[in-house]
């Protein structure tokens, strides 16, 4: 480890890729323009550029804005609030998980829970187990006009307002864009709070603005040690490219680099405390870089296997705690092995600061040598075309529309274009798919109720097919997955193929159309399934292939049975 705690090892023939572009960085003083906010690093056009670096300048301007955080925070706790939930979707919601599952909930403080599913089974596990009336709600979303956000927003106040009525509005708090619809209506509603976020950041690059930093003080984190930690990343994202302890330089010069090469499946590992990171790590790549043909595929959460299981387009970056080194062998041999593996050690909890800026400092400059332009999404949005298409047909009919399963039984439906006879016949056209895709992916889109046992279900599916097949496989549950790796899975060279999972959905709970109304013209289960419905239009309009799994039954028994017609590798 150098003097900023982190490592090379296993390059082989890359190291030389890797120099040149440290060289080609140095020369065009790509750094320099960075920092002074040159949209020509990327794009003549400084659309969408000019107006996302805002995120340079956090560890300085929000160190200011410490006080009014802190202040705010004493005032909820005087409240008597002790648990907080936030609503929000991708860079409102991804953050402030990576704060609660590293630091804890500090005593005395409020324990903050993150709702970003529209899974009715989801939603109503929060409504019946949070004490509802001691709860601050944080309505999270940049724009203002998250459907999933607003939605979860209506659903909560109402049940709020039927429990204390009129006072419902001061156990809310806003996080948003100056000028978006959510302040417009948080302030017709009076909420406790608006933080209005500087508009010139993009979402994935919000972990150390308020999205980030007001969730984080609820539970207790000293956020201005955590800012103190981002200034000193910062300062070191400025130092020579070439002297190799400029951390944010080499590993997105890396990334580049790799990418260019043909090694595009950036494989994340983590000592337990900070296996969370991986999931905000995974968004702020994939949607920065997942466009224009071209794109980096974040793999998260992978049972680590032996070298021999991996293909030739994998390398690692381990992210560990100085005193946690469960995995250190286990990595090291993955470089013997000739995996190319970035090590990287933190000295605390408290480094968690400086990691989110080196990877937005890495991101960008990842984006420079790509060719892409980091800041925008232009295929995000024609997966919520789609689904608000599926929801307006919903409204005038009373039934989305969807093509007629090609297999069906008492446990599950088969929805595929390929029209395979079974659920075995299923995998195998994935399979077949991805045979013939040089660097191909597969893809679980599972919009279902996130819990323990559904998180057991998919790594064991997609254990097997790493082990049989040496495939990478991610999982996302819907809809969040839409607002991380949605970008990549469209936008990229199209080497994805994917599996929705969804399932029938018993206790259906309404989404009120105003959250001062009882009255609903749509469910949260007719959202998720228009999601998943508009999504999978999306991707088949790309060339992507999708196959849908629609279990009838127990989803832990629906996941055994993927998991049984899986084939043997031939």
């Amino acid at each position: 480890m150098n003097q900023t705690g982190f490592a090379l090892a296993g390059l082989g023939g890359l190291q030389k890729r890797l120099d040149a572009t440290l060289e080609e960085m140095k020369k065009q003083r790509i750094l320099e323009r960075i920092w002074e906010k040159d949209h020509t690093v990327w794009r003549e056009d400084p659309a969408e550029i000019s107006n996302r670096l805002g995120w340079l300048d956090l560890p300085e301007s929000m160190t200011e804005k410490c006080p009014e955080i802190l202040n705010f925070v004493e005032e909820a706790r005087e409240a008597g609030f002790t648990r907080a939930l936030l609503l929000g979707m991708g860079g409102s919601s991804l953050a402030p998980e990576v704060f609660r599952m590293v630091f804890g909930v500090q005593e005395g403080f409020l324990n903050l829970h993150v709702l970003d599913s529209t899974h009715p089974q989801k939603v109503q596990h929060f409504a019946e187990h949070l004490p509802l009336e001691k709860t601050l709600f944080i309505v999270s979303t940049k724009s203002g006009g998250t459907v999933e956000t607003l939605s979860l927003f209506k659903y909560f106040y109402r049940k709020t307002a039927d429990l204390v009525g009129a006072a419902a509005n001061r156990q809310f708090i806003a996080i948003t864009d100056p000028g978006s619809a959510l302040e417009a209506l948080a302030q017709e509603l009076n909420f406790r709070q608006i933080f209005r976020n500087d508009p010139n950041i993009g979402g994935r690059f919000s972990a150390l603005s308020y999205f980030g930093l007001v969730p984080a003080a609820l539970i207790g984190v000293n956020i201005e040690e955590i800012l103190k930690r981002a200034r000193v990343a910062a300062e070191h994202s400025r130092l020579d490219p070439l002297q190799g302890n400029n951390k944010a330089a080499v590993l997105g010069a890396m990334m580049g680099a790799f990418a260019e090469a043909g090694q595009d499946k950036l494989t994340l590992l983590a000592s337990p405390a900070l296996r969370s990171l991986g999931a905000w790590i995974e968004q702020l790549i994939a949607e920065s870089t997942g466009k224009d043909g071209r794109g980096i595929l974040p793999v998260d959460l992978e049972p680590l296997q032996a070298p021999s299981v991996y293909q030739a387009d994998r390398y690692f970056v381990y992210t560990r705690l100085v005193n946690e080194t469960q995995l250190n062998e286990r990595v090291s041999q993955l470089a013997e092995a000739g995996l190319p593996v970035l090590s990287s050690q933190l000295a605390d909890r408290y480094d968690l600061g400086g990691e989110f800026f080196n990877w937005e400092f890495a991101a960008a400059a990842a984006g420079w040598k790509m060719g892409v332009q980091p800041f925008d999404q232009p295929d995000v949005e024609s997966a919520k075309v789609a689904a608000r298409e599926m929801m307006k047909a919903y409204q005038e009919s009373g039934v989305l529309p969807q093509p007629a399963p090609v297999f069906q039984d008492d446990q599950c439906a088969v929805f595929a274009e390929d029209r395979p006879a079974d659920l075995s016949e299923a995998w195998q056209t994935l399979l077949a798919r991805l045979a013939s895709q040089p660097r191909g992916y597969l893809g679980i889109h599972a919009y279902l109720p996130a819990d323990s046992a559904v998180d057991a279900g998919l790594l064991a599916v997609r254990t097997e097919l790493l082990r049989r097949f040496g495939l990478a496989v991610t999982v996302g549950y819907g809809p969040r997955f839409l607002h991380s790796t949605g970008q990549l899975h469209k936008g990229d060279a199209g080497r994805g193929v994917f599996l929705q999972i969804t399932n029938e959905i018993k206790d259906d709970l309404p989404i009120p159309d105003s959250p001062k109304s009882g009255e609903s013209s749509i469910s949260f289960g007719v959202l998720i399934n228009a999601q998943a419905l508009g999504d999978a239009r999306a991707l088949q309009s790309k060339g992507r292939p999708v196959v849908r799994v629609h279990l009838k039954g127990d989803i832990y028994r629906g996941l055994k049975m993927l998991l049984d017609h899986l084939p043997e590798r031939g």
